[in-house]
């Protein structure tokens, strides 16, 4: 296992009550790719994520992220340079519905749920610069409650980014999403993503026409197993689409997008 690699996955199996939850993946992420992983409900991807950040260990197999072997390291430590949207963000802030977004924001330096460390002027300053990023700035005094789904996504991006992350992993981040807003989030990872100095990115998603330009590489899962892994362009294809969805599908790749049809 190379542990200078920003991710490596060895051998990993994960089991629940002798129910086979991921088998044998092996997975390797480098410097300067970014990756999507892709499969139905069901397939592993959350549970490969969780495993990546600690909060599952896996039943076999050994997983290094960031130069740290897992199992030698504190976990916590490793956490402190990733940055993690999932879908639970919003169900844990509901609690705390009156927090604004600058809090919400402030509370990713800590990696909490809610400020309950003092913060100064510079503390203050890196949130409102994620904020701009996110382009929420003008509702920055404005509480979680109040928001619409998309200025939530953007603004859990946003608690993600300010700490400057190593790695950036998002779990289905458009879900809820109309089609305009999903649209206009994507064109902002596009952005964020090919600025300098920019995190590697984990995109998980259902549905390959979400995988922008700027990814690279896709992993594509099916019941817990690796269907094909690799270059974007020679896993995107009608044969491993259709392998892994279970049905004919075809593929039509238009402005760097892939889009999926039944054939």
């Amino acid at each position: 296992m190379d542990v200078a690699d920003i991710l490596q996955v060895e051998q990993v199996t994960l089991r629940k009550a002798k129910k086979p939850i991921l088998q044998q993946i092996s997975w390797q992420v480098e410097q300067g790719e970014h990756w999507a992983i892709v499969g139905l409900n069901g397939s592993g991807k959350t549970s490969l994520l969780k495993i990546i950040t600690g909060y599952e260990w896996p039943t076999e197999g050994h997983v290094a992220v960031l130069g740290n072997r897992y199992g030698q390291v504190p976990i916590q430590e490793v956490r402190k340079r990733i940055g993690w949207v999932s879908m639970s963000l919003d169900d844990r802030f509901h609690t705390k519905g009156q927090d604004t977004v600058l809090e919400i924001v402030l509370s990713g330096l800590h990696g909490t749920v809610g400020v309950y460390e003092p913060l100064g002027e510079a503390d203050v300053a890196k949130a409102e610069a994620a904020i701009e990023t996110f382009g929420l700035t003008h509702l920055t005094d404005e509480r979680f409650l109040t928001l619409s789904q998309g200025e939530r996504k953007r603004a859990f991006l946003a608690r993600a980014w300010v700490a400057k992350p190593e790695l950036f992993i998002l779990d289905e981040p458009t879900t809820g999403l109309d089609l305009i807003a999903r649209e206009q989030l994507l064109q902002t990872l596009e952005s964020v993503a090919t600025t300098k100095g920019a995190p590697t990115f984990l995109y998980v998603t259902h549905y390959p026409e979400e995988i922008q330009p700027f990814i690279t590489h896709v992993l594509m899962l099916k019941d817990g197993r690796v269907v094909a892994q690799g270059r974007k362009d020679e896993v995107l294809t009608k044969e491993t689409i259709t392998a892994a969805f279970g049905c004919p599908l075809d593929v039509i790749v238009e402005s760097g997008r892939y889009w999926v049809k039944p054939m």
